[in-house]
């Protein structure tokens, strides 16, 4: 049902530094850069561009969104730490330790905040695999 989410940034080099590094444990990875946005594909997919950091088209400030949130299926459980742990090493905060969110639950969250306050979930559901 989606083609592609967009997350708004004041300062393109550094979400793109952030994004970079965060997204590869879940096998995301840069495809295009230019001067107003990055664009972000899975690492075997390159054509399916999924997401894009990009300064507003209406040239205003980005702001986050209240209640607004982009959530990532990690490909394993080792990816969704990697991901909390890359995020925050990388200018992110923390949003929430990876772990489940309902007790008993087998889908495993972590959150983290961009640099511009975008709030980034990666999920990884146990089931799967």
């Amino acid at each position: 049902m989606l083609g592609y989410v967009m997350v708004g940034t004041n300062d393109l080099a550094r979400a793109t530094k952030f994004y970079d590094a965060t997204l590869e444990p879940l096998n995301l990875v840069q495809v295009e850069c230019l001067d107003n946005y990055t664009a972000y594909a899975p690492k075997d997919t390159r054509d399916d561009i999924e997401l894009y950091v990009t300064k507003p088209f209406d040239q205003e400030t980005a702001t986050v969104g209240n209640g607004s949130m982009i959530a990532l299926k990690a490909p394993s459980m080792e990816a969704l730490i990697q991901f909390h742990i890359t995020g925050q090493k990388n200018g992110g905060m923390d949003e929430g330790s990876p772990g489940p969110r309902e007790e008993g639950s087998d889908t495993q969250y972590a959150y983290v905040r961009d640099p511009d306050g975008n709030k980034v979930c990666a999920f990884y559901d146990k089931t799967e695999s």
